[in-house]
């Protein structure tokens, strides 16, 4: 009998499903995908509500706290809201929602976890470098026929395929 809890949906079915939606956030919203954004409208939510005088005196977050409309009632910060609980719900459906890390017999869970989340770290700053996440950058330019981002998603691709090598005992 297959073990239905390591099933996960066909990846070309996935793409064209990721593809809809994105046609569908244009259409309704105006805007593209991206996740990025979001924490940058919750951090100024917060350093407004914080230190509202250090909010009047700095130019970045000066206009979010002069504006009418919390930035924190953005359309990218419901979007992450949903893909979080969309992610719930997915594993919740599929069995696999479990508190548990998952690694290569060949390191300890302690070191899966300081990885994932120093990955987590350097994709914070490349996407405040680069001007935008994977799916702001990438599927939201592409998607408009950006040369950016066409040349975005490349390199993402081909960074990753490039240091997967030397971080593959990680997980394999």
């Amino acid at each position: 009998m297959e073990d239905k809890s390591k099933k996960y949906m066909n990846p070309y079915l996935a793409g064209v499903l990721l593809g809809f939606v994105i046609m569908a956030a244009f259409f309704f919203s105006g805007e593209g995908l991206g996740g990025s954004g979001a924490f940058k409208d919750v951090i100024k939510t917060a350093v407004v509500k914080v230190a509202p005088e250090y909010s009047q005196s700095s130019t970045y977050f000066k206009s979010a706290a002069e504006s009418e409309h919390s930035p924190i009632k953005t359309w990218l910060v419901f979007e992450v809201l949903g893909v979080l609980i969309g992610g719930v719900i997915s594993g919740a459906f599929a069995g696999r929602l479990k508190l548990q890390v998952e690694h290569s017999p060949k390191i300890t869970s302690r070191t899966r976890i300081i990885f994932a989340v120093l990955g987590g770290i350097l994709f914070g700053i490349g996407s405040q470098l680069g001007r935008g996440c994977t799916s702001g950058a990438g599927l939201s330019g592409m998607a408009v026929m950006s040369v950016s981002g066409f040349l975005s998603v490349a390199a993402i691709f081909g960074s990753g395929y490039l240091f997967a090598w030397f971080f593959r005992k990680l997980w394999i």
